[in-house]
């Protein structure tokens, strides 16, 4: 993340031989106005898609979910979508006058398309796959997460019109589209991908790979809590019974 002090895209060196090009290669690299309270914290709310992305594939790399895998391959596949659009409706970013870009166009913002999928997909997945409780007290939770989710998207999206990289147009569009992807996305999981993933899990390269299907199980993080905890409790009674002989 850098302010708006910082070289441009392209800079020239001046000595004695040829101009030399200089590009960024990173990919978390944001400007905002140097000076600017603001304008710092909506820069890092931009980075949110990147730290998103790197926590699902560690998060994979740990549970080794095939619903957590589906949910990146549907982002993943969101991003060569708006790649795509990008590319054909080819319409240009905000000017200003100095700018350090990874793509030349801005519709729709990319950004925010991810974040709209990400939250369309997570309000569907914990309100339909998620198991429901007797009383909505106890699924009380899932609405502040849900709204917490969007509220995020819709900071993001501001943040890319406040620091000049997208048009209200581009993310408006990244919005719509994203959310339509992300809905697309959780049917197509749900009703076609979900019925194969016991036959993927119990697959001999899916069990060297250790996937595991939690479609059947209600509530997984009760499920898990209570497994670790009966198998902790389990083995303390073995290591007791040793030491008493």
């Amino acid at each position: 993340m850098a302010d708006s002090s910082a070289a441009g895209a392209y800079r020239d060196v001046n000595c004695n031989e040829p101009a030399i090009k200089w590009k960024p290669l990173s990919m978390t690299f944001v400007e905002y106005p140097a000076g600017d309270f603001i304008g710092f914290v909506l820069a890092w709310f931009s980075m949110i898609p990147i730290f998103l992305l790197v926590s699902f594939g560690t998060l994979i790399i740990f549970r080794r979910d095939l619903h957590t895998m589906s949910y990146l391959l549907g982002l993943l596949l969101n991003e060569v979508v708006n790649w795509i659009l990008k590319h054909i409706i080819r319409e240009s970013r905000p000017l200003r006058d100095h700018q350090i870009l990874f793509t030349e166009y801005g519709m729709p913002s990319s950004h925010t398309q991810l974040m709209f999928f990400a939250a369309s997909y997570f309000v569907l997945f914990v309100f339909i796959r998620i198991h429901r409780n007797y009383h909505w007290v106890d699924d009380i939770w899932k609405y502040g997460v849900s709204i917490a989710g969007f509220i995020t998207a819709i900071i993001v999206a501001f943040s890319r019109v406040y620091l000049l990289y997208h048009t209200y147009s581009q993310v408006i569009c990244g919005a719509i589209v994203g959310m339509i992807l992300g809905g697309a996305w959780f049917c197509v999981v749900q009703l076609v991908l979900t019925p194969f993933f016991p036959v993927i899990a119990s697959h001999p390269i899916g069990e060297f790979l250790m996937l595991r299907d939690s479609t059947l199980i209600p509530h997984v993080m009760w499920f898990e809590y209570t497994s670790t905890r009966s198998e902790s409790r389990s083995r303390q009674r073995k290591v007791t019974s040793r030491k008493s002989q």
